[in-house]
């Protein structure tokens, strides 16, 4: 059954959805598809909203940001209840992924803007420091288009947008489909805040919507989705000449050292394996453990995931996979690792007991790199483990895919675990821990390789939704400048000496 219908509608009339619950598989509501003509008129709003909103101060804007977070946290059940309602997560997954993280993104960039955003002094080299000074502005964009997943939908709707508003822009959110209300609580959260009308508008649809909103002539995309959908934002960003920024999938591994502290990798691989059923970019997808510990470590990871509870309410761990099409591909990559010679420990089927789109969690050895399982992104809760004889194969597999989003190392020693990380190609590494350095907002988070292009968060993130003018300034009101004219034999062989002196001599070489 899916969790998005087409509803028949009238000829000419607009186009509807239905929804269902991945849970219980029942209805949840509908919701009416934004057209080409409502983005455009959105877009309209807010050019006309966005050029008083970026005159305002930085701390201007932040005090929104503070109102927001002081509404999220007095409403933060009804916003859950929504949350849980359309994609099946168990409170403590949807408390963790989507409220704490949104109030931290809300408190951290609200308070560090101004800092951030400040224009800032650029020492010039050479001469040039004798006669200019050089200024550096953080300008806004514009209009930002953000378009957002179905995996993390309150949380990777908000955090764009409070960057993209911070930073004196206007947003137009395009949330998924298949958790649009979870989406649409971004918008009714900051009209509740505050928000002057026209500075962000939520265009709810399908793909035909966030098509139009990609091609309607908005000054950025923040897209955050899978690789395939990724590529098509590029090329038509690429085609406009706009920026774009693409945090995209992830195949992230976890290498084992032989000195790990074993039920602590074991429950970080459960951890970052399992966490809102696998459905995060930077879930756990492989791991690599040297071959001296790879049994007890096994033991130890198939225990744990035996003792995880699926369940629809009450207290469980796991909830549904939200997507069923998601489901299709675990199932395939499951099917095809077994039919290759991969071996089965725990899980390997949908939850018979339940009416959902459940997978159980699933422990998988004898597996090898020519299985997709090990190549491709499953996203969802299932957990491949490959025995590798010493770290440098570790690393060696790790490098051998086409993703690079995240990693986590394990070992008692701090060092070892520093030279490993900087030796796995991935935008980030965690030690000792499951990959959550999107959860550090200081840390720039982006992808290698197909994981991404661009940052989001830290200086950088905010940063990407300028741009960043550089004013330089006369230091003798242009005099110089205005004596140019008449050309001289004279002149050009001043330029040469004192292009020798520059860059012929040492002295030369020392001042530059």
């Amino acid at each position: 059954m899916a969790i998005v219908t087409p509803i028949e509608v009238a000829p000419g009339a607009r186009r509807r959805l239905a929804l269902a619950s991945p849970a219980s598989l029942e209805p949840i509501g509908e919701i009416e598809v934004a057209s080409r003509e409502d983005v455009a008129r959105a877009l309209a709003a807010a050019r006309r909203a966005q050029p008083a909103w970026a005159g305002r101060p930085t701390a201007e804007r932040a005090q929104v940001m503070w109102r927001a977070l002081e509404i999220l946290l007095a409403k933060q059940e009804e916003y859950l209840a929504v949350i849980e309602r359309e994609s099946g997560k168990p409170k403590t997954d949807a408390l963790m992924i989507e409220m704490f993280s949104a109030c931290d993104a809300l408190a951290y960039f609200a308070k560090r803007a101004e800092r951030m955003l400040r224009p800032r002094k650029q020492r010039l080299h050479g001469i040039l420091a004798l006669a200019k000074q050089l200024r550096l502005v953080p300008r806004p964009l514009g209009v930002v288009g953000v378009i957002s997943p179905w995996n993390g939908p309150f949380i990777l709707s908000l955090n764009p947008t409070v960057q993209a508003l911070l930073a004196g822009n206007a947003v137009l959110l395009k949330p998924s489909e298949v958790t649009p209300r979870s989406g649409a609580l971004v918008g009714e959260l900051f009209a509740a805040a505050g928000l002057p009308d026209g500075l962000l508008s939520v265009l709810l649809g399908d793909g035909e919507t966030g098509a139009a909103l990609v091609e309607a002539g908005v000054d950025k995309i923040s897209f955050t989705g899978s690789v395939a959908t990724g590529r098509r934002v590029a090329e038509a960003c690429a085609r406009q000449l706009l920026p774009c920024t693409l945090e995209l999938g992830g195949k992230d591994p976890m290498v084992v050292c032989a000195d790990a502290d074993l039920d602590r990798a074991a429950g970080g691989a459960v951890a970052g394996a399992f966490f809102n059923a696998g459905q995060i970019c930077f879930s756990t997808e492989r791991v690599y453990v040297v071959d001296a510990v790879a049994d007890e470590f096994t033991r130890r990871v198939v225990e744990r995931t035996r003792a995880l509870r699926q369940g629809v309410s009450g207290e469980f761990d796991l909830g549904p996979i939200i997507w069923p099409r998601q489901l299709e591909i675990i199932e395939g990559h499951v099917a095809e690792a077994i039919e290759k010679g991969a071996k089965v420990l725990c899980g390997g089927r949908r939850n018979p007991h339940l009416a959902g789109l459940y997978y159980e969690p699933t422990v998988l050895v004898d597996v090898t790199h020519d299985m997709k399982i090990m190549r491709e992104e499953t996203f969802g809760p299932v957990l491949p483990i490959l025995r590798v004889r010493d770290e440098d194969e570790a690393v060696r597999l790790a490098n051998d895919s086409r993703y690079g989003l995240g990693a986590n190392v394990w070992t008692r020693d701090a060092a070892r675990g520093l030279r490993l990380a900087t030796q796995i190609d991935s935008g980030s590494v965690c030690v000792n821990d499951m990959t959550m350095t999107y959860g550090a907002f200081e840390a720039p988070f982006g992808g290698r390789k197909e994981s991404g292009v661009g940052f989001v968060n830290g200086p950088e993130g905010l940063l990407g939704y300028c741009h960043l003018q550089a004013v330089l300034i006369d230091r003798f009101g242009g005099r110089q400048i205005a004596a140019h004219y008449p050309y001289s034999a004279a002149r050009t062989s001043q330029m040469q000496r004192i292009m020798r002196l520059l860059w012929g001599s040492r002295l030369g070489r020392w001042l530059v």
